[in-house]
């Protein structure tokens, strides 16, 4: 994974199944992302005016417009799209005005791979969910804040519904007839609250945690607050492995955190190899002077342990 900095007015191509010979823009915003595999595919980033998306696996679920060679001039990679609306656009309206003009497809020639899904966020705080379905793009706002992977973000949202019984605090003493019940200890009211790492249930487990969590006074604190809340969702490595397979660095393990500051414009990460938090000012950043650059997020893989002297 790399950091990348796209200056103002940088041309860019996008892949199709077929070669770079995709869609052609310029960018007239400049932007910081995080990307995944190669330093074009931007997972997460900002851009300058304040707008703010990420892209997330999105398997068996969603369906892209079939690939037309013909029309490559407006096709445009799914793993390049978080790139191309930070580049073009400020507003979430912006978008969903200019997304009829492409034709969003994945890379795999056979069709075969995963469809991604996208969430977007404004400075003014609107956030909205993009999933295409039957080759139509389709936008949710989002009232939740939250989003995983499969399945569908209508399907997450109605999901909740099971969890009704849920409520921040201690449940109350009970009686069951003579033997008095109480909690065991603080939290009780989220007992039941589902732990295992399946993007239903983070989905659940992160709407929750952030519905309850105390409005901050400042940014600083706020993105504190969001990567202790983000701390409860690393997914380590080896989990997904059957016993006595050898567990590898998958892609699915948590490699890397970020929070984003909108309003501010600051792009805040941390690593699997370091945790502490770092972060990229983006008002600090001459976007009409800047290069193109993309800057691995890690270049040791592992953090020093540091040694609290007592005397």
């Amino acid at each position: 994974s790399e950091y990348v900095i796209i200056p103002r007015n940088l041309n860019q191509t996008s892949y199709t199944p077929t070669g770079i010979n995709g869609l052609k823009f310029k960018s007239k915003y400049g932007v910081v992302g995080l990307a995944i595999i190669q330093k074009e595919f931007i997972a997460e980033g900002l851009n300058e005016a304040g707008l703010s998306a990420g892209l997330f696996y999105f398997p068996h679920y969603g369906k892209y417009p079939e690939y037309d060679q013909k029309q490559n001039s407006r096709t445009l990679s799914d793993l390049q799209f978080v790139s191309w609306i930070l580049s073009n656009f400020s507003t979430i309206d912006e978008v969903k005005k200019a997304i009829e003009q492409v034709r969003i497809v994945s890379l795999d020639k056979e069709g075969a791979s995963s469809t991604v899904h996208w969430r977007i966020g404004e400075a003014s705080g609107r956030q909205v969910v993009l999933e295409f379905e039957n080759g139509k793009p389709c936008f949710y706002e989002n009232q939740v804040g939250v989003l995983t992977n499969s399945p569908d973000f209508k399907w997450q949202v109605t999901n909740l519904n099971n969890y009704v019984n849920l409520f921040p605090g201690n449940a109350q003493p009970q009686s069951l007839g003579n033997v008095a019940l109480r909690s065991f200890g603080a939290g009780s009211g989220f007992l039941g609250i589902p732990g295992d790492v399946t993007p239903p249930s983070r989905f659940v487990r992160a709407a929750f945690y952030q519905a309850t969590a105390p409005v901050q006074d400042n940014a600083r604190q706020t993105v504190l607050q969001g990567f202790q809340i983000l701390n409860n969702f690393d997914i380590p490595l080896g989990i997904e492995f059957a016993e006595g397979k050898v567990p590898v660095n998958i892609p699915s393990a948590t490699q890397w955190t970020s929070a984003t500051d909108m309003r501010h414009r600051m792009i805040y990460y941390r690593t699997m190899y370091n945790s502490a938090i770092r972060s990229i000012d983006l008002n600090k950043i001459d976007f009409q002077r800047v290069k193109y650059r993309a800057v691995p997020l890690d270049t040791i893989k592992e953090q020093p342990v540091m040694e609290v002297s007592i005397r």
